[in-house]
Protein backbone atom coordinates (compact mmCIF):
# COMPACT_ATOMS: atom_id res chain seq x y z
CA UNK A 1 0.00 0.00 0.00
CA UNK A 2 1.52 3.49 -0.93
CA UNK A 3 2.50 5.50 2.63
CA UNK A 4 0.50 7.95 2.76
CA UNK A 5 2.28 11.52 3.51
CA UNK A 6 2.32 15.19 3.31
CA UNK A 7 4.80 15.51 0.88
CA UNK A 8 3.15 12.93 -1.43
CA UNK A 9 -0.60 14.23 -1.25
CA UNK A 10 1.02 18.06 -1.74
CA UNK A 11 3.07 16.95 -4.96
CA UNK A 12 0.90 13.91 -6.25
CA UNK A 13 -0.15 14.86 -10.03
CA UNK A 14 -1.20 12.35 -12.49
CA UNK A 15 0.84 12.25 -14.59
CA UNK A 16 0.09 15.18 -16.98
CA UNK A 17 -3.49 15.37 -15.78
CA UNK A 18 -3.89 18.47 -14.02
CA UNK A 19 -1.67 19.83 -17.29
CA UNK A 20 -4.35 18.65 -19.64
CA UNK A 21 -7.54 19.82 -17.56
CA UNK A 22 -6.11 23.09 -17.56
CA UNK A 23 -5.24 23.19 -21.44
CA UNK A 24 -9.13 22.30 -22.01
CA UNK A 25 -10.95 24.87 -23.24
CA UNK A 26 -13.13 26.66 -20.21
CA UNK A 27 -16.90 24.78 -20.21
CA UNK A 28 -18.40 28.16 -17.99
CA UNK A 29 -15.38 30.11 -16.29
CA UNK A 30 -11.81 29.77 -16.27
CA UNK A 31 -10.72 26.88 -14.18
CA UNK A 32 -8.93 28.45 -10.47
CA UNK A 33 -5.87 27.50 -9.65
CA UNK A 34 -4.91 24.42 -7.31
CA UNK A 35 -5.72 25.02 -4.14
CA UNK A 36 -3.30 24.00 -1.54
CA UNK A 37 -4.33 21.16 1.31
CA UNK A 38 -6.36 22.69 3.75
CA UNK A 39 -5.25 21.49 7.37
CA UNK A 40 -8.35 19.46 8.89
CA UNK A 41 -9.99 21.10 11.38
CA UNK A 42 -11.71 17.85 12.31
CA UNK A 43 -10.85 14.19 13.27
CA UNK A 44 -10.45 11.89 10.19
CA UNK A 45 -9.43 8.45 10.74
CA UNK A 46 -5.93 7.95 8.56
CA UNK A 47 -7.07 6.38 4.90
CA UNK A 48 -5.01 3.69 5.51
CA UNK A 49 -6.58 2.52 9.01
CA UNK A 50 -10.19 2.39 7.29
CA UNK A 51 -9.19 0.11 4.54
CA UNK A 52 -7.58 -2.54 7.05
CA UNK A 53 -10.46 -2.00 9.50
CA UNK A 54 -12.59 -3.53 6.69
CA UNK A 55 -10.95 -6.42 6.25
CA UNK A 56 -12.01 -7.18 2.46
CA UNK A 57 -8.74 -8.78 1.83
CA UNK A 58 -7.88 -8.52 -1.71
CA UNK A 59 -6.29 -5.21 -3.12
CA UNK A 60 -8.32 -1.61 -2.65
CA UNK A 61 -6.81 1.31 -4.79
CA UNK A 62 -8.37 4.60 -4.28
CA UNK A 63 -7.76 8.30 -5.69
CA UNK A 64 -9.30 11.57 -5.16
CA UNK A 65 -8.46 15.02 -6.65
CA UNK A 66 -9.82 18.35 -7.06
CA UNK A 67 -12.34 18.11 -10.12
CA UNK A 68 -11.36 21.23 -11.50
CA UNK A 69 -8.05 20.87 -12.04
CA UNK A 70 -6.93 17.57 -11.24
CA UNK A 71 -4.68 17.88 -8.64
CA UNK A 72 -4.63 14.46 -6.58
CA UNK A 73 -4.89 14.84 -2.68
CA UNK A 74 -4.69 11.77 -1.85
CA UNK A 75 -4.32 7.71 -3.21
CA UNK A 76 -3.17 4.39 -2.08
CA UNK A 77 -2.16 1.50 -5.09
CA UNK A 78 -3.49 4.45 -8.07
CA UNK A 79 -2.21 2.86 -10.59
CA UNK A 80 -3.38 -1.07 -10.05
CA UNK A 81 -6.11 -2.30 -12.97
CA UNK A 82 -8.70 -3.32 -10.88
CA UNK A 83 -12.03 -4.25 -12.37
CA UNK A 84 -14.20 -1.59 -12.37
CA UNK A 85 -17.58 -3.67 -12.06
CA UNK A 86 -20.80 -1.59 -13.30
CA UNK A 87 -18.80 1.86 -12.91
CA UNK A 88 -17.31 0.63 -16.82
CA UNK A 89 -20.73 2.27 -17.61
CA UNK A 90 -19.02 5.78 -16.63
CA UNK A 91 -17.22 5.04 -19.60
CA UNK A 92 -19.66 3.32 -21.88
CA UNK A 93 -21.61 6.94 -21.13
CA UNK A 94 -19.35 8.67 -22.16
CA UNK A 95 -17.95 7.01 -25.34
CA UNK A 96 -21.75 6.58 -26.77
CA UNK A 97 -21.78 10.52 -25.98
CA UNK A 98 -19.10 11.45 -28.27
CA UNK A 99 -19.90 8.57 -31.00
CA UNK A 100 -23.85 9.28 -31.01
CA UNK A 101 -24.55 12.30 -29.96
CA UNK A 102 -26.87 12.79 -26.68
CA UNK A 103 -30.30 13.62 -29.11
CA UNK A 104 -29.14 10.24 -31.05
CA UNK A 105 -32.80 8.06 -30.90
CA UNK A 106 -33.29 4.57 -31.49
CA UNK A 107 -35.63 3.57 -34.25
CA UNK A 108 -37.95 0.24 -34.71
CA UNK A 109 -39.67 0.29 -38.52
CA UNK A 110 -42.45 -2.10 -39.78
CA UNK A 111 -41.66 -2.64 -43.28
CA UNK A 112 -43.50 -3.78 -46.22
CA UNK A 113 -41.94 -5.36 -49.24
CA UNK A 114 -44.99 -5.03 -50.91
CA UNK A 115 -47.76 -2.61 -51.55
CA UNK A 116 -50.60 -2.87 -49.32
CA UNK A 117 -53.93 -3.51 -51.01
CA UNK A 118 -57.53 -4.46 -50.18
CA UNK A 119 -56.02 -4.04 -46.39
CA UNK A 120 -53.32 -6.48 -46.96
CA UNK A 121 -49.74 -6.20 -47.09
CA UNK A 122 -48.80 -7.42 -50.99
CA UNK A 123 -45.98 -9.45 -49.99
CA UNK A 124 -43.79 -9.99 -46.28
CA UNK A 125 -43.80 -7.91 -43.13
CA UNK A 126 -40.84 -7.33 -40.96
CA UNK A 127 -40.72 -5.95 -37.68
CA UNK A 128 -37.22 -4.29 -37.94
CA UNK A 129 -34.86 -3.48 -35.10
CA UNK A 130 -32.82 -0.34 -34.96
CA UNK A 131 -30.73 -1.31 -31.72
CA UNK A 132 -33.44 0.17 -29.42
CA UNK A 133 -31.98 -0.62 -25.85
CA UNK A 134 -34.98 0.69 -24.27
CA UNK A 135 -38.14 -1.04 -26.42
CA UNK A 136 -41.28 -2.32 -24.56
CA UNK A 137 -43.99 -4.18 -24.97
CA UNK A 138 -46.16 -0.70 -24.48
CA UNK A 139 -44.28 0.20 -27.05
CA UNK A 140 -44.76 -2.60 -29.77
CA UNK A 141 -48.66 -2.36 -28.23
CA UNK A 142 -48.40 1.33 -29.79
CA UNK A 143 -46.74 0.31 -33.13
CA UNK A 144 -49.31 -2.43 -33.51
CA UNK A 145 -51.77 0.28 -33.32
CA UNK A 146 -50.07 2.24 -35.99
CA UNK A 147 -50.22 -0.86 -38.14
CA UNK A 148 -53.59 -0.91 -37.69
CA UNK A 149 -54.82 2.28 -38.67
CA UNK A 150 -52.18 2.18 -41.98
CA UNK A 151 -55.03 -0.02 -42.44
CA UNK A 152 -53.50 -3.08 -42.96
CA UNK A 153 -55.20 -5.89 -41.34
CA UNK A 154 -53.31 -8.91 -42.56
CA UNK A 155 -50.63 -10.07 -45.02
CA UNK A 156 -49.99 -12.32 -47.36
CA UNK A 157 -46.23 -13.14 -46.95
CA UNK A 158 -44.53 -13.74 -44.42
CA UNK A 159 -43.65 -12.38 -41.04
CA UNK A 160 -39.80 -11.32 -40.55
CA UNK A 161 -38.00 -10.05 -37.61
CA UNK A 162 -34.59 -8.61 -38.11
CA UNK A 163 -32.33 -7.96 -35.16
CA UNK A 164 -29.05 -7.29 -37.49
CA UNK A 165 -28.56 -4.05 -36.85
CA UNK A 166 -26.33 -4.99 -34.01
CA UNK A 167 -24.21 -7.73 -33.81
CA UNK A 168 -25.70 -10.86 -31.94
CA UNK A 169 -24.31 -11.89 -28.43
CA UNK A 170 -26.04 -14.50 -26.67
CA UNK A 171 -24.95 -13.60 -23.14
CA UNK A 172 -23.25 -10.67 -21.98
CA UNK A 173 -20.94 -12.71 -19.47
CA UNK A 174 -21.02 -17.09 -20.61
CA UNK A 175 -18.90 -17.40 -17.23
CA UNK A 176 -22.42 -16.05 -15.30
CA UNK A 177 -25.09 -18.56 -14.62
CA UNK A 178 -27.75 -18.74 -16.94
CA UNK A 179 -31.09 -17.62 -15.47
CA UNK A 180 -29.85 -14.74 -14.36
CA UNK A 181 -31.97 -11.81 -15.72
CA UNK A 182 -29.21 -9.08 -15.55
CA UNK A 183 -27.12 -11.44 -18.63
CA UNK A 184 -29.41 -11.65 -21.64
CA UNK A 185 -28.56 -11.62 -25.18
CA UNK A 186 -28.00 -8.79 -26.93
CA UNK A 187 -28.95 -8.14 -30.72
CA UNK A 188 -30.35 -5.21 -32.98
CA UNK A 189 -33.94 -6.24 -32.21
CA UNK A 190 -34.32 -6.13 -28.08
CA UNK A 191 -37.31 -5.95 -25.74
CA UNK A 192 -37.69 -5.48 -22.46
CA UNK A 193 -34.14 -5.61 -21.55
CA UNK A 194 -34.22 -9.42 -22.99
CA UNK A 195 -35.99 -11.03 -20.32
CA UNK A 196 -39.64 -12.89 -20.13
CA UNK A 197 -41.33 -12.71 -16.59
CA UNK A 198 -41.84 -16.14 -15.14
CA UNK A 199 -44.99 -16.76 -12.93
CA UNK A 200 -46.05 -19.27 -10.68
CA UNK A 201 -48.73 -19.95 -8.55
CA UNK A 202 -49.96 -22.88 -6.47
CA UNK A 203 -53.03 -25.11 -7.73
CA UNK A 204 -53.80 -28.28 -5.28
CA UNK A 205 -51.11 -30.32 -5.27
CA UNK A 206 -49.46 -28.56 -8.16
CA UNK A 207 -48.50 -25.18 -9.45
CA UNK A 208 -49.78 -23.40 -12.55
CA UNK A 209 -46.87 -21.59 -14.70
CA UNK A 210 -46.94 -19.24 -17.27
CA UNK A 211 -44.04 -16.87 -19.35
CA UNK A 212 -45.41 -13.46 -20.44
CA UNK A 213 -43.92 -10.11 -21.75
CA UNK A 214 -45.67 -7.66 -19.01
CA UNK A 215 -45.85 -3.88 -19.08
CA UNK A 216 -47.66 -0.97 -17.72
CA UNK A 217 -50.70 -1.60 -20.54
CA UNK A 218 -49.96 -4.56 -21.45
CA UNK A 219 -49.53 -8.16 -20.92
CA UNK A 220 -49.06 -10.55 -23.80
CA UNK A 221 -48.68 -14.19 -22.81
CA UNK A 222 -45.10 -15.86 -24.26
CA UNK A 223 -44.86 -18.34 -26.57
CA UNK A 224 -41.30 -18.65 -27.76
CA UNK A 225 -40.05 -19.26 -24.06
CA UNK A 226 -41.95 -21.72 -22.20
CA UNK A 227 -40.91 -23.48 -18.67
CA UNK A 228 -41.98 -27.00 -16.90
CA UNK A 229 -42.02 -28.01 -13.28
CA UNK A 230 -39.21 -30.61 -12.78
CA UNK A 231 -39.81 -33.16 -9.69
CA UNK A 232 -36.43 -32.46 -8.11
CA UNK A 233 -34.47 -29.55 -5.47
CA UNK A 234 -31.50 -28.69 -7.88
CA UNK A 235 -30.50 -27.46 -10.19
CA UNK A 236 -33.22 -24.59 -9.58
CA UNK A 237 -33.29 -23.89 -13.49
CA UNK A 238 -31.93 -25.84 -16.75
CA UNK A 239 -32.10 -23.74 -19.93
CA UNK A 240 -32.16 -25.50 -23.32
CA UNK A 241 -32.35 -23.43 -26.38
CA UNK A 242 -34.22 -25.44 -29.03
CA UNK A 243 -34.16 -22.58 -31.61
CA UNK A 244 -37.81 -21.19 -31.99
CA UNK A 245 -38.82 -21.84 -28.61
CA UNK A 246 -36.51 -21.95 -25.72
CA UNK A 247 -37.06 -24.29 -22.95
CA UNK A 248 -36.60 -23.64 -19.33
CA UNK A 249 -37.19 -26.06 -16.51
CA UNK A 250 -37.55 -25.24 -12.76
CA UNK A 251 -37.19 -27.25 -9.64
CA UNK A 252 -40.36 -28.04 -7.25
CA UNK A 253 -38.68 -27.71 -4.25
CA UNK A 254 -37.87 -23.96 -5.13
CA UNK A 255 -41.15 -22.66 -5.96
CA UNK A 256 -42.59 -22.18 -2.79
CA UNK A 257 -46.16 -20.72 -2.73
CA UNK A 258 -46.02 -18.57 -5.89
CA UNK A 259 -44.14 -15.77 -7.32
CA UNK A 260 -42.87 -14.23 -10.26
CA UNK A 261 -39.31 -13.94 -11.84
CA UNK A 262 -38.00 -12.42 -14.79
CA UNK A 263 -35.52 -15.09 -16.75
CA UNK A 264 -32.98 -13.86 -19.92
CA UNK A 265 -34.28 -14.52 -23.52
CA UNK A 266 -31.17 -15.86 -25.57
CA UNK A 267 -33.52 -14.93 -28.84
CA UNK A 268 -34.83 -11.70 -28.69
CA UNK A 269 -35.53 -11.63 -31.98
CA UNK A 270 -38.16 -14.16 -32.23
CA UNK A 271 -38.87 -13.44 -28.64
CA UNK A 272 -40.16 -9.20 -29.71
CA UNK A 273 -41.39 -10.95 -32.66
CA UNK A 274 -43.40 -13.09 -30.82
CA UNK A 275 -45.01 -10.60 -28.81
CA UNK A 276 -45.97 -8.04 -31.39
CA UNK A 277 -47.83 -11.13 -32.68
CA UNK A 278 -50.13 -10.99 -30.31
CA UNK A 279 -50.52 -7.14 -29.72
CA UNK A 280 -50.79 -6.89 -33.74
CA UNK A 281 -53.71 -10.38 -33.51
CA UNK A 282 -55.60 -7.96 -30.53
CA UNK A 283 -55.73 -4.96 -33.28
CA UNK A 284 -57.30 -7.00 -35.88
CA UNK A 285 -53.86 -7.46 -37.82
CA UNK A 286 -53.40 -11.29 -37.78
CA UNK A 287 -49.74 -12.71 -38.43
CA UNK A 288 -47.85 -15.55 -39.02
CA UNK A 289 -45.16 -16.96 -36.94
CA UNK A 290 -42.39 -15.12 -36.96
CA UNK A 291 -39.59 -15.57 -38.91
CA UNK A 292 -35.88 -14.52 -38.18
CA UNK A 293 -34.04 -12.96 -41.05
CA UNK A 294 -30.19 -12.27 -41.23
CA UNK A 295 -30.41 -9.68 -44.00
CA UNK A 296 -33.07 -6.70 -43.79
CA UNK A 297 -35.24 -7.02 -46.89
CA UNK A 298 -36.31 -3.54 -48.64
CA UNK A 299 -39.65 -2.26 -48.25
CA UNK A 300 -41.20 0.68 -47.18
CA UNK A 301 -41.99 1.66 -43.56
CA UNK A 302 -45.44 1.95 -42.97
CA UNK A 303 -44.46 2.39 -38.95
CA UNK A 304 -42.27 3.01 -36.78
CA UNK A 305 -41.29 3.84 -33.22
CA UNK A 306 -38.16 6.60 -32.19
CA UNK A 307 -36.76 5.71 -28.63
CA UNK A 308 -36.59 8.61 -26.22
CA UNK A 309 -33.04 10.97 -26.48
CA UNK A 310 -29.51 8.94 -25.89
CA UNK A 311 -28.83 11.10 -22.64
CA UNK A 312 -32.27 10.37 -21.07
CA UNK A 313 -31.51 6.36 -21.82
CA UNK A 314 -28.49 6.63 -20.34
CA UNK A 315 -29.30 8.49 -17.29
CA UNK A 316 -31.90 5.24 -16.59
CA UNK A 317 -29.01 3.13 -17.13
CA UNK A 318 -27.05 4.64 -14.65
CA UNK A 319 -29.65 4.91 -12.19
CA UNK A 320 -30.89 1.12 -12.72
CA UNK A 321 -27.45 -0.16 -13.99
CA UNK A 322 -29.17 -1.95 -16.74
CA UNK A 323 -25.92 -4.35 -18.36
CA UNK A 324 -27.81 -4.87 -21.77
CA UNK A 325 -28.76 -0.94 -22.33
CA UNK A 326 -25.37 -0.57 -21.86
CA UNK A 327 -23.90 -3.52 -24.10
CA UNK A 328 -26.18 -1.85 -26.73
CA UNK A 329 -25.43 1.84 -26.52
CA UNK A 330 -21.75 0.80 -26.80
CA UNK A 331 -21.53 -1.47 -29.45
CA UNK A 332 -24.01 1.16 -31.52
CA UNK A 333 -21.50 3.33 -31.34
CA UNK A 334 -18.59 0.75 -32.07
CA UNK A 335 -20.51 0.26 -35.17
CA UNK A 336 -20.21 4.00 -36.37
CA UNK A 337 -16.39 3.28 -36.53
CA UNK A 338 -16.65 -0.05 -38.21
CA UNK A 339 -16.68 -2.76 -35.60
CA UNK A 340 -18.04 -6.04 -35.96
CA UNK A 341 -17.96 -7.79 -32.37
CA UNK A 342 -18.56 -7.32 -29.00
CA UNK A 343 -15.18 -8.00 -28.35
CA UNK A 344 -13.65 -5.73 -30.43
CA UNK A 345 -15.99 -3.18 -29.49
CA UNK A 346 -15.12 -3.66 -25.75
CA UNK A 347 -11.03 -3.31 -27.32
CA UNK A 348 -12.47 0.27 -29.06
CA UNK A 349 -13.95 1.55 -26.12
CA UNK A 350 -10.36 1.18 -24.35
CA UNK A 351 -8.93 2.55 -27.40
CA UNK A 352 -11.12 5.79 -27.56
CA UNK A 353 -10.64 6.23 -23.27
CA UNK A 354 -6.71 6.20 -23.89
CA UNK A 355 -6.79 8.86 -26.92
CA UNK A 356 -9.13 10.77 -25.58
CA UNK A 357 -7.97 10.79 -21.65
CA UNK A 358 -4.65 10.03 -22.01
CA UNK A 359 -4.88 6.75 -20.09
CA UNK A 360 -2.98 3.40 -19.95
CA UNK A 361 -4.69 1.04 -18.05
CA UNK A 362 -8.30 0.63 -19.15
CA UNK A 363 -8.99 -3.06 -20.84
CA UNK A 364 -12.51 -3.52 -20.74
CA UNK A 365 -14.20 -6.84 -22.13
CA UNK A 366 -17.78 -5.35 -22.33
CA UNK A 367 -19.80 -2.49 -21.81
CA UNK A 368 -21.24 -3.08 -18.82
CA UNK A 369 -18.75 -4.17 -16.32
CA UNK A 370 -20.29 -7.60 -15.71
CA UNK A 371 -17.19 -9.46 -17.17
CA UNK A 372 -14.74 -10.05 -14.53
CA UNK A 373 -12.06 -9.69 -16.87
CA UNK A 374 -12.72 -5.76 -17.04
CA UNK A 375 -9.73 -3.70 -15.81
CA UNK A 376 -9.04 0.11 -14.99
CA UNK A 377 -7.08 1.92 -12.11
CA UNK A 378 -8.56 4.25 -9.82
CA UNK A 379 -6.15 6.72 -11.07
CA UNK A 380 -7.10 5.90 -14.95
CA UNK A 381 -10.26 6.73 -13.97
CA UNK A 382 -10.14 9.88 -11.62
CA UNK A 383 -8.56 11.30 -14.99
CA UNK A 384 -11.55 10.26 -17.27
CA UNK A 385 -14.12 11.92 -14.83
CA UNK A 386 -11.66 15.09 -14.46
CA UNK A 387 -10.65 15.35 -18.19
CA UNK A 388 -14.27 14.40 -20.06
CA UNK A 389 -17.06 14.43 -17.18
CA UNK A 390 -17.39 18.16 -17.00
CA UNK A 391 -17.81 17.88 -21.70
CA UNK A 392 -20.38 14.90 -21.23
CA UNK A 393 -22.21 16.58 -18.47
CA UNK A 394 -21.80 13.32 -16.55
CA UNK A 395 -22.75 14.34 -13.06
CA UNK A 396 -26.45 14.83 -15.29
CA UNK A 397 -25.92 11.25 -16.01
CA UNK A 398 -25.11 10.24 -12.11
CA UNK A 399 -27.38 8.90 -9.59
CA UNK A 400 -27.02 10.83 -6.01
CA UNK A 401 -25.89 8.73 -3.20
CA UNK A 402 -27.14 10.31 -0.77
CA UNK A 403 -25.26 8.74 3.45
CA UNK A 404 -26.29 8.89 6.65
CA UNK A 405 -24.34 9.14 9.97
CA UNK A 406 -24.17 6.54 12.37
CA UNK A 407 -27.61 8.28 14.25
CA UNK A 408 -29.14 7.18 10.88
CA UNK A 409 -29.23 11.17 9.84
CA UNK A 410 -28.70 12.57 6.84
CA UNK A 411 -24.94 13.86 5.61
CA UNK A 412 -26.59 16.85 4.19
CA UNK A 413 -22.98 18.61 3.91
CA UNK A 414 -21.99 16.40 1.60
CA UNK A 415 -23.50 15.50 -1.64
CA UNK A 416 -22.29 12.59 -3.71
CA UNK A 417 -22.70 11.70 -7.16
CA UNK A 418 -21.65 8.75 -8.40
CA UNK A 419 -22.07 5.24 -10.26
CA UNK A 420 -21.48 1.70 -8.22
CA UNK A 421 -20.50 -1.69 -9.38
CA UNK A 422 -20.83 -4.82 -7.33
CA UNK A 423 -19.68 -8.25 -8.80
CA UNK A 424 -18.93 -10.84 -6.35
CA UNK A 425 -16.15 -10.10 -4.14
CA UNK A 426 -15.41 -6.89 -6.18
CA UNK A 427 -16.88 -3.48 -5.50
CA UNK A 428 -16.93 0.11 -7.23
CA UNK A 429 -17.78 3.15 -6.40
CA UNK A 430 -16.54 6.27 -8.82
CA UNK A 431 -17.94 9.78 -9.24
CA UNK A 432 -17.85 13.81 -7.91
CA UNK A 433 -18.18 14.76 -4.46
CA UNK A 434 -19.77 18.11 -3.10
CA UNK A 435 -18.54 19.75 0.37
CA UNK A 436 -18.11 22.90 1.89
CA UNK A 437 -17.52 24.73 -1.85
CA UNK A 438 -15.23 22.15 -2.69
CA UNK A 439 -15.70 19.73 -5.46
CA UNK A 440 -13.87 16.43 -5.68
CA UNK A 441 -13.53 13.25 -8.34
CA UNK A 442 -12.51 9.99 -6.74
CA UNK A 443 -12.73 5.85 -7.30
CA UNK A 444 -12.36 3.71 -5.08
CA UNK A 445 -12.19 -0.11 -6.57
CA UNK A 446 -12.00 -2.93 -4.18
CA UNK A 447 -11.11 -6.55 -5.53
CA UNK A 448 -10.55 -10.04 -3.49
CA UNK A 449 -9.81 -11.76 -7.43
CA UNK A 450 -9.04 -15.19 -5.84
CA UNK A 451 -12.00 -15.42 -3.81
CA UNK A 452 -14.30 -14.81 -6.32
CA UNK A 453 -12.34 -16.97 -8.91
CA UNK A 454 -12.90 -19.36 -6.12
CA UNK A 455 -16.84 -19.16 -6.12
CA UNK A 456 -18.48 -22.56 -7.64
CA UNK A 457 -21.25 -22.02 -9.93
CA UNK A 458 -24.32 -22.89 -7.48
CA UNK A 459 -23.13 -19.86 -5.38
CA UNK A 460 -22.84 -17.30 -8.17
CA UNK A 461 -25.87 -15.66 -7.34
CA UNK A 462 -25.61 -15.70 -3.60
CA UNK A 463 -21.68 -16.63 -2.78
CA UNK A 464 -21.14 -17.18 0.96
CA UNK A 465 -19.76 -14.65 3.03
CA UNK A 466 -20.35 -11.97 0.15
CA UNK A 467 -23.68 -10.28 1.02
CA UNK A 468 -21.22 -9.11 4.32
CA UNK A 469 -18.09 -8.27 2.17
CA UNK A 470 -20.07 -5.96 0.02
CA UNK A 471 -21.36 -4.14 3.04
CA UNK A 472 -17.91 -4.09 4.21
CA UNK A 473 -16.70 -2.14 1.36
CA UNK A 474 -19.87 0.05 0.75
CA UNK A 475 -19.13 1.15 4.75
CA UNK A 476 -15.12 1.93 4.12
CA UNK A 477 -16.51 3.81 0.65
CA UNK A 478 -19.00 6.67 2.91
CA UNK A 479 -15.75 6.31 5.83
CA UNK A 480 -13.20 7.76 2.74
CA UNK A 481 -16.02 9.97 1.45
CA UNK A 482 -16.76 11.57 4.98
CA UNK A 483 -12.89 11.73 5.58
CA UNK A 484 -12.32 13.59 2.60
CA UNK A 485 -14.97 15.69 2.98
CA UNK A 486 -13.37 16.90 6.46
CA UNK A 487 -9.86 17.35 5.70
CA UNK A 488 -10.57 18.99 1.67
CA UNK A 489 -13.75 20.58 1.84
CA UNK A 490 -12.81 24.20 2.04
Amino acid sequence: MTRLTRRFILTGMLGGLAGQALAEAPMVSPRPKARPLRVATVSAAPAEDLIRAAGLGGRVGFVVADARTGLVLEASDADLPLPPASTAKIITSLYALDHLGPGHRFGTRLIATGPVSGGKVQGDLVLAGGGDPVLSTDDLGDLAAELRKAGVTGITGRFLVWGGALPYLEAIDRSQPEWLGYNPAVSGLNLNFNRVNFVWKRAGSGYEVGMDARDTRFAPQVYSARVTIADRSLPVYTYENGGKVEEWTVAKGALGKGGSRWLPVRRPDLYAGDVFQTLARAQGAPLPAPEAVGSLPAGTVIAQHGSSELRSILRGMMKYSTNMTAEAVGMAASVRSGVTSHVASGRAMSDWAKARAGVTTPRFADHSGLAGASRISAADMVRILVKLGPGGQLGGLMKEIRYKDKAGKPLSHVQVLAKTGTLNFVSALAGYVSAGGSDLAFAIFTGDIARRDAVPDSQKERPEGGKAWARRSRQMQQQLIERWAAVYGS
